[in-house]
């Protein structure tokens, strides 16, 4: 039987976000869910780091579990790594990139947020997908690495102050014609854990992400695909602490019953 999982790869646990839409879509298919908990965060590196590291831990992974299918579940390294990633290996490469197209085709006023990290939403990808998808709206930007941590913490147990998600949203209505947004896109993987407190921070707006869309994609590269099991699922750390033991039970929320160290 064919045992090779569809691999998922974050910084930290923000791809989890990607994987539930996943395994609502494949419920029998295994997966492994790799962090790089020893690099986190990346929305605060170099583009020359995460150039750098995200190939070598890929072909690492590549290695060690076999997968059908990698998904980079990280808009950060999407946007940074991905060609170099696609042209190192042998086998698909899924992406997650900002969901500006439906934001656009859903927004009233014309007017979007894409909040993300700092290393996203600077990338020229972004400057693209707006020109291409949202040529008639005005699309506003703001990076924020204190989102990501928070989304962190709320997968650890920890109690984050809604004021706090008010004050990350205020970099993007504060903006000239910030408050004609009636779209957010949230261009990271770490942001949907989150979106029920952005939302209550900001009545009236909506959220949109990748995720779905990401799930459509893996299911059309693996049609004729056949599974194993009853969804195996593995999660992987390149640190192994105290600090990722204790998200033991998030993981296994998310199907994710063992923890190995990478």
């Amino acid at each position: 039987m064919d045992t090779r999982p569809i691999l998922f790869f974050d910084s930290g646990v923000g791809g989890l976000s990607i994987v539930g839409p996943a395994r609502a879509a494949l419920p029998d298919a295994p997966f492994v869910y790799a962090a790089d908990s020893a690099g986190f965060p990346y929305g605060t590196k170099s583009e020359a780091e995460i150039a750098a590291r995200v190939p070598v831990l890929l072909g690492r992974l590549a290695e060690r579990y076999r997968p059908r299918l990698i998904v980079i579940a990280c808009n950060t390294a999407s946007t940074i790594a991905l060609p170099v990633v696609r042209a190192a290996l042998d086998l698909p490469v899924v992406g997650t990139v900002p969901a500006i197209k439906p934001a656009a085709l859903l927004s009233k006023t014309r007017t979007i947020g894409v909040l993300g990290t700092e290393a996203t939403v600077r990338q020229a990808y972004v400057d693209d997908l707006a020109a291409k998808f949202a040529g008639d709206c005005t699309v506003l930007r703001y990076g924020s690495a204190a989102l990501v941590e928070m989304a962190e913490a709320k997968l650890h147990g920890r109690v984050v102050a809604p004021e706090r998600y008010a004050a990350v949203l205020d970099g993007l209505f504060s903006q000239p014609g910030g408050g004609a947004i009636d779209m957010i896109v949230n261009a990271c993987t770490h942001f949907p854990l989150v979106e029920a407190e952005l939302a209550a921070a900001a009545p009236g707006v909506r959220f949109v992400d990748g995720g779905p869309g990401i799930a459509r994609r893996i299911v059309h590269l693996m049609q004729g695909e056949s599974w194993s099991g009853a969804g195996e699922a593995t999660a992987v750390f390149t640190r192994l602490g105290d600090e990722e033991r204790a998200l033991g039970p998030a993981l296994a929320a998310h199907g994710f019953g063992g923890i190995e160290q990478l």
